[in-house]
C-alpha cells in the first residue's frame, strides 16, 4: 500500500478527540502526532513508521497533513496539535484527581511543569523524569525510566522526547508501562514550561505557525521545514497524479 495512503488514513476527526476519555479499564492506550516531517522521516525509518501506524490514536499535528488528507481523500479533518491533546486530557485528569508523569526534558523544566500543574490543576498528582541525554537509551536506562513511571503508577504518561525518539521509546516498552495512556507531545513540555514561547493564535490560524518558530530556532528547525516539508508535498502530489 502505498505510504501516502497507508500513513494518512490513521488520521482522526475531531469527534474522535472530544471522546477521548481515561476509562479506568483502558492501558497503554497509545496518542501520536504526526506532520510532514514525520511523515517524511518515517519513509526511511522503519521503527518509527511501526510506531506511528501501531497508535491507538494518529492526530493531524499541522495543515499539510490536514491538506493532504482532504487533497487526497476528500477527508475533512481538523488540525488537532499536541498541545490541544495535552490540555484536552489534563482537564480529564483534574476532573477526576489522576495521577500524570512527565518523562523527557531537563530538570529545571519539569519543576516549571510541576508549579505550573499545582496552580492550574490543583487535583492533578504528577511527577517526572529526566532521562540522560543521548540518542539511544541503554537497557539499563530503560529500566530505570521504566521503573521511575510505575513506582508512580500513573494514569497518564506525557512523553516529551522530541521525534521520532520518544515515539520509537513509546513502541519499544509500551508493554512494560503500568498507564492508562502514553502521549508523544514533543515541544510541549517547553511550551508548558513557557521555556519556549509558543506562536500566538494569530500566526497559527494564518498557519504560519511553522515560520515563526522557524524564526526563533533556525538551527533545529530549518531542514524540518524547509526540506522536508516540500518533499511531503511532493509526496502527495504524486500520489494524486497516480490515481
Amino acid at each position: 500500500m502505498n505510504k501516502v495512503v497507508e500513513i494518512l488514513g490513521y488520521n482522526v476527526l475531531q469527534e474522535d478527540l472530544n471522546n477521548c476519555e481515561l476509562s479506568n479499564g483502558g492501558n497503554n492506550y497509545v496518542i501520536n502526532t504526526i506532520n510532514a516531517f514525520s511523515y517524511v522521516f518515517a519513509k526511511k525509518d522503519k521503527e518509527f513508521k511501526k510506531a506511528l501506524l501501531n497508535s491507538d490514536m494518529l492526530l493531524p499535528d499541522g495543515f499539510p497533513i490536514v491538506w493532504a488528507a482532504d487533497f487526497l481523500n476528500n477527508k475533512k479533518i481538523v488540525k488537532v496539535a499536541g498541545e490541544d491533546i495535552f490540555f484536552h486530557l489534563m482537564q480529564l485528569a483534574n476532573q477526576d484527581a489522576k495521577r500524570v508523569f512527565f518523562l523527557g526534558s531537563i530538570q529545571n523544566t519539569l519543576q516549571k511543569i510541576q508549579n505550573r500543574i499545582c496552580a492550574e490543576y490543583p487535583n492533578i498528582k504528577a511527577d517526572s523524569f529526566s532521562p540522560p541525554f543521548k540518542d539511544e537509551f541503554s537497557a539499563e536506562d530503560n529500566a530505570i525510566i521504566v521503573e521511575a513511571i510505575n513506582i508512580f503508577n500513573p494514569h497518564i504518561v506525557f512523553v516529551g522526547m522530541t521525534a521520532p525518539k520518544q515515539e520509537k521509546w513509546v513502541e519499544a516498552n509500551k508493554h512494560k508501562l503500568h498507564a492508562e495512556v502514553i502521549c508523544s507531545i514533543g515541544a510541549v513540555f517547553d511550551f508548558y514550561a513557557e521555556t519556549v514561547k509558543r506562536p500566538s493564535l494569530f500566526w497559527i490560524n494564518i498557519r504560519l505557525e511553522w515560520f515563526i518558530r522557524l524564526l526563533h530556532e533556525p538551527r533545529r528547525l530549518w531542514k524540518r521545514y524547509l526540506i522536508y516539508s516540500p518533499k511531503f508535498f511532493i509526496d502527495v502530489v504524486k500520489e494524486k497524479l497516480g490515481k
